[in-house]
């Protein structure tokens, strides 16, 4: 039976769920949703939101993820991926804008997920999605540098580099009860790892700074002072303004949204797939991403996605269902009912330290040194992508980086496919080195051997035209050897069809030997088979040449 859409909680109900599990998953999601308490608010904070809504994404989104996921211990919510587009939509276009972008986000997810494009995503290739995650979090670390610091500017620039001019034309003003507060929260994060890994170090740190700050009172502008007090409620479900222009508008970054969402899902399930030794369903957890983002805007949520380092967390406290999950998304209610009130004393600097660590730990820079010693075109890719993301756009990043990853990709399948002609005065080894074109040796004149050795895609297309042109002279047969052909697309078929037209106009027979199953239906769905006769098309190159001869003495 095909269960590649039943959610893993489903799977995991049906094979019996114990008390024992249960234990191991209340402990891992308490802990887990501990973690994620002051993540999700700062996420909301550097996003442009309320803190509030971080809260809520984590709740509603985390819950549903969990619920409908493909992956046994994802866990999902706001991540630092998504401040940098969250922002931007929120700036140009408002909570509404930024609601529609992810109710339409949701909506692409599942499209995707129920279209089997869970293992394509997987796939991206590796300098784009290094190259814009290191972008992103150059912008989350630049964003914030005010907070850090304690600058007050009168207005902060919008692009990267006036940003920097202005922070540096300000730095002289730094505030030391802040900057004080971000070193003390990074050196807690730091030190509290090698304390235990049963209590978060952010956690802690919040605790000590606030209470340090509030103990002295500290002139530090706080999470109250800035947003107000923070709600202890939930908001009523509400469906935003939507109108044909603002569609059209949203429609890249919900694009943008949706594919950050797919690839950050995919590459945590990747993560737990290797420190759990199981399997994920790729599809399944694309519809469960495209659920919660449909949920969260409804309740004034942000955008989610599965985030890697709580998954992490969930597995190394002994996380085994997505019942962890759950309980990490109630936990997390509980706190946000009872205790979010005293979330407005939260100094920014110690959520401008935990957002610092934050960028650090997302930006992959070892794998992006490494990079370095990869091709030119993939260094290209890397830097590319990396530098819109910074300087211009992450849209844009995204988009430029995978057209430019296709082009290469093209590139590269050209250079691998081979077009040769063979024939008794080539250079060619395949006389000496291949049995059956020692077999096919005595090929009297008046036939022509070419093959085909790759993919024949749209890029080896073009050499193919390019070699048979070399022809010095028609011949009356021409043996088209395919035996290292995996695969033909349609390009591939166009450049089949042209020489079959040729062929035919120069009274030159062609015939196919040793085709593949993949571009042998190809061709025959084409009609070629038919329009040539089953009797154009042979297993190996010794009974086609055998043919050919016969064609010649017919003739």
């Amino acid at each position: 039976m095909n269960r590649e859409f039943e959610p893993k909680l489903v799977t995991v109900l049906r094979e019996g769920y114990t008390a024992k599990l249960f234990g191991q998953d209340l402990w891992a999601g308490i802990i887990v949703g501990i973690v994620a308490l002051p993540l999700s608010i700062a996420f909301a904070i550097a996003s442009g939101v309320k803190p509030e809504q971080g809260l809520i994404t984590a709740v509603i989104a985390g819950f549903l993820i969990s619920a409908f996921s493909g992956s046994r211990v994802q866990i999902g919510g706001p991540t630092g991926a998504f401040i940098v587009i969250v922002f931007g939509i929120v700036q140009k276009y408002g909570y509404d804008g930024l609601c529609l972008a992810t109710l339409m986000a949701g909506v692409m997810l599942i499209i995707m997920g129920i279209a089997k494009m869970g293992d394509v995503i997987k796939f991206i290739p590796f300098p784009v999605t290094i190259g814009f995650t290191s972008g992103i979090a150059v912008i989350i670390f630049t964003s914030q540098v005010p907070d850090f610091f304690g600058l007050h500017l009168a207005h902060t620039p919008e692009r990267f580099l006036d940003k920097w001019i202005a922070y540096a034309q300000n730095i002289p003003a730094f505030d030391i009860y802040a900057v004080a507060t971000s070193v003390v929260t990074v050196l807690i994060i730091l030190f509290w790892r090698k304390v235990t890994d049963r209590l978060p170090g952010p956690l802690i740190a919040i605790l000590v700074t606030t209470g340090i700050a509030h103990f002295f009172h500290w002139p530090l502008q706080t999470i109250g002072t800035r947003f107000g007090s923070v709600p202890h409620s939930f908001p009523a479900p509400h469906i935003p303004h939507m109108d044909w222009d603002l569609i059209v508008k949203m429609s890249r970054p919900a694009l943008t949204i949706a594919l950050l969402a797919g690839i950050e899902s995919l590459l945590s399930a990747v993560v737990a797939d290797g420190m759990t030794g199981r399997r994920h369903r790729s599809n399944m957890e694309l519809v469960a991403q495209g659920i919660a983002n449909l949920a969260s805007p409804l309740f004034g949520g942000i955008p989610a996605t599965g985030a890697i380092a709580r998954t992490a967390t969930n597995i190394k406290n002994g996380g085994q269902t997505p019942i962890s999950g759950i309980v990490h998304a109630l936990t997390i209610m509980v706190l946000f009912l009872f205790l979010g009130q005293w979330a407005s004393l939260i100094p920014m600097a110690t959520l401008a330290g935990i957002l610092v660590l934050v960028a650090y730990n997302m930006g992959e820079w070892s794998m992006f040194a490494k990079l370095f010693h990869s091709p030119k075109s993939d260094i290209m890719v890397l830097l590319t992508t990396f530098l819109l993301t910074v300087l211009v756009d992450l849209t844009v990043a995204i988009e430029v980086g995978i057209v430019l990853a296709a082009f290469l990709f093209m590139k590269r399948m050209m250079e691998v496919t081979e077009v040769k002609y063979l024939n008794q005065g080539s250079e060619s080894d395949e006389w000496v080195l291949d049995p059956e074109m020692m077999d096919a040796i005595n090929v009297p004149p008046g036939i022509e051997i070419f093959e085909i050795n790759g993919p024949f895609f749209f890029g080896a297309a073009d050499k193919f035209r390019d070699t048979l042109s070399q022809m010095k002279r028609r011949p009356k047969v021409l043996i088209l050897r395919m035996r290292f052909v995996p695969a033909m697309d349609a390009t591939g078929l166009s450049a089949l069809d042209d020489l079959l037209r040729k062929a035919k106009k120069s009274k030159m027979e062609v015939i196919f030997s040793g085709v593949q199953a993949q571009p042998l239906k190809v061709m025959k769905e084409a009609g070629i088979i038919k329009m040539l006769g089953e009797d154009h098309f042979y297993y190996d190159i010794k009974t086609s040449v055998a043919f050919a001869k016969k064609i010649i003495a017919d003739a």
